[in-house]
């Protein structure tokens, strides 16, 4: 995943790549809750939580776990940006 790419974007994509959505990352918005638009369940956060700690070299603590952490990309993409000193 290229560098310059926006954090939402990679995220979109490893989803696609990790749960195997049957959708283009393009389709995917970035406040589209994720449990009701693509049944994910607790299997696959963490899948998506490998990914992301491998893609982004961050580690998920077992407080910072909570569905509202994963309600959408954008939720997420804030997470990673918290972890990676990046906070807007």
């Amino acid at each position: 995943m290229a560098e310059r790419q926006s954090i939402e974007s990679q995220i979109k994509e490893l989803m696609v790549e990790r749960l195997f959505l049957k959708v283009s990352p393009a389709e995917i918005g970035d406040e589209e809750v994720l449990m009701d638009a693509y049944g994910l369940d607790s299997v696959n956060l963490f899948e998506l939580v490998a990914g992301l700690e491998e893609v982004y070299g961050i580690t998920f603590e077992d407080d910072d776990f909570d569905l509202e952490l994963f309600k959408n990309v954008a939720s997420i993409a804030a997470y990673v940006r918290r972890k990676l000193g990046q906070e807007e």
